[in-house]
C-alpha cells in the first residue's frame, strides 16, 4: 500500500492511485489490489447519496430560515450542518475529477479547491470584521486535524486492529514541512509579543511571510507531482524498511488468486479517459456540475452562517475565540477529514495518516497566506499573523506532539486517546475567551 502525499482525500474503492488494476484470469495479485478493484455498486454510493441529500436539505433549510428571520441559534446550527455536508460534497467532487488526472495533480487540485467552504466562511467573516474568529478558525482547523481527527483515527484503528505500523517517510516529510510552515507563520507573533523593532510593522511582516509561504507552496508542487517521498523508494527499487513496517506490509502483499473478466497484467496502469466511468464513479460532467453547485451553495451558506454567528454565540454564552477554534473549524473541516478515520478503521494506516496530515499543511502553506493577502481588499481590518499567545502555544504544542507520535512508524489506541485529550484540554482553555 503506497502512502499518499499532498492528497487529502484517498482514492475511491475501484482505483489505486489513478490507475485501474486489471489482471489476467488466475494471475496472483496482492490483497491490497483486490481491496481496490471495482465493485458492483451503483454510480452513486451510499455515502455520496447521503452527502448530496444532506447538503441539499440543510442548504434549503438554511436559506428558508434566513429569509424568515428565524432565531439566530437555529439558523446558526442549521447553516453549520449545511457547511459540513457541502465540505464533504466539494471534496468528493474534487476527488472524482482528480481520478482523470492522477494522484499528484489531484493533490494540487484538492489543496486549491478542497478547502473552498472554509475559505468562503473566512472571507465573509473578514468582510464583517471578525478577524479574531478567522485567526482562531485557522488555528482550530490545524489543531482539530492534528489532534482530534488523527487521535480518532488512532483510537478507531488501534481498538479494532491493535497496534498499527506504517511507512514513516511520507508522514515525516509532511510533519517537517508543517513544522517549518507553522514556525514561519508564528514569527510575526514573536516579533510583536517580544517588543522588537518590528512591532510597528507587523502588517508588512505578515504580508511578507504570507508571500514566502506561498512561494514555498508553489516550489513544492513539482516534488509532490513526482510522487513526494515515495519517489525515492520507487526509484531505488526498494520498499519500506523491514523494521516496524514489515509485518503489516507483508500481510498487505500476500498473494491471492482471483478470477473474472480482466484485461492487463499487474503493474500496468490503465488511465481513464475524461469520458470514461466505472462502477462507483461519476462522469466528468457530473463531477464538475456537482462541484459548481456545491461551490455556489457554499457561498450562500457561508454568508448565512457568518450573519448568525455572533448573535447566536452571544445567546449561547460562547466566546468568539472558542467559536472560531472549535465550532467554525469543525463545521467547515471535520467531515472532510473523516476519510482518515475510515481508513484507520479499515487497517490502512498509511492512507489514514497521510490524508490527515495533508490538510493542516494545506492550511498553513496555502489558505492562511491567501487570506492574509486578500484581507485588506475584502474587509475593514487587515488579517495579520499576530496571534494571541495561548493560540501560538497550542499550535506549536500540537505540531510537536504529532511529530513525536508519527516518527517511529507505529501507533496505538492509547496514543489516540492522548491526542484527543490534549485537544479537549486546549479547547476548554478557550471556552472563556
Amino acid at each position: 500500500m503506497q502512502a499518499l502525499a499532498w492528497t487529502t482525500r484517498p482514492r475511491r474503492p475501484g482505483y489505486a492511485g489513478n490507475s485501474l488494476y486489471n489482471v489476467a484470469p488466475d494471475v496472483a495479485v496482492t490483497s491490497a489490489q483486490v481491496d481496490d478493484m471495482p465493485s458492483t455498486t451503483d454510480a452513486l454510493g451510499t455515502s455520496q447519496r447521503l452527502a448530496i441529500a444532506g447538503a441539499g436539505i440543510f442548504t434549503a433549510a438554511s436559506g428558508v430560515m434566513d429569509a424568515a428571520s428565524a432565531p439566530d441559534v437555529a439558523r446558526f446550527i442549521v447553516s453549520a450542518c449545511a457547511l459540513a455536508f457541502l465540505a464533504a460534497l466539494v471534496g468528493e467532487s474534487v476527488e472524482q475529477i482528480g481520478e482523470r488526472l492522477g494522484p499528484g495533480p489531484t493533490g494540487l487540485l484538492q489543496s486549491s479547491i478542497g478547502n473552498l467552504p472554509e475559505l468562503l466562511v473566512a472571507i465573509f467573516a473578514l468582510r464583517s470584521g471578525l478577524t479574531t474568529v478567522v485567526q482562531a478558525a485557522l488555528v482550530g482547523s490545524v489543531l482539530g486535524t492534528l489532534l482530534l481527527v488523527l487521535g480518532a483515527a488512532f483510537l478507531s484503528g488501534g481498538l479494532r486492529h491493535g497496534d498499527q505500523m506504517f511507512r514513516p517517510e511520507a508522514p515525516r516529510m509532511l510533519v517537517t514541512l508543517l513544522t517549518l510552515a507553522v514556525g514561519a507563520a508564528l514569527v510575526p507573533t514573536l516579533a510583536a509579543r517580544l517588543d522588537t523593532p518590528a512591532v510597528h510593522h507587523t502588517a508588512a511582516l505578515s504580508d511578507l511571510t504570507a508571500i514566502i509561504l506561498l512561494v514555498v507552496y508553489i516550489a513544492s508542487i513539482p516534488f509532490w507531482l513526482r510522487g513526494g517521498p515515495d519517489q525515492y523508494q520507487t526509484s531505488a527499487g526498494t520498499s519500506a524498511p523491514q523494521s516496524a513496517t514489515a509485518p503489516a506490509l507483508a500481510a498487505e502483499r500476500q498473494p491471492l488468486r482471483v478470477t473474472g473478466p480482466v484485461l492487463a497484467a499487474e503493474g500496468e496502469p490503465l488511465m481513464r479517459s475524461p469520458t470514461q466511468t466505472a462502477a462507483g464513479g461519476w462522469s466528468l460532467s457530473t463531477a464538475i456540475t456537482v462541484l459548481a453547485a456545491a461551490g455556489v451553495a457554499s457561498g450562500f451558506v457561508s454568508d448565512w452562517f457568518v450573519s448568525s454567528l455572533i448573535p447566536a454565540t452571544r445567546s449561547l454564552g460562547i466566546s468568539p475565540v472558542f467559536t472560531g477554534l472549535v465550532i467554525v473549524a469543525i463545521a467547515s473541516n471535520a467531515v472532510e477529514n473523516a476519510a482518515g478515520i475510515r481508513f484507520a478503521w479499515k487497517a490502512r494506516p498509511d492512507l489514514a495518516i497521510s490524508t490527515t496530515l495533508n490538510s493542516p499543511l494545506q492550511i498553513t502553506l496555502f489558505l492562511m497566506p491567501v487570506l492574509v493577502l486578500v484581507s485588506p481588499i475584502i474587509g475593514p481590518a487587515h488579517l495579520t499573523l499576530v496571534f494571541p499567545p495561548l493560540l501560538v502555544a497550542a499550535l506549536a504544542l500540537g505540531v510537536v506532539v504529532v511529530g513525536v507520535v508519527v516518527y517511529d512508524g507505529e501507533y496505538s489506541w492509547l496514543e489516540g486517546v492522548a491526542l484527543i485529550a490534549l485537544y479537549v484540554i486546549i479547547a476548554t482553555a478557550f471556552w472563556w475567551g
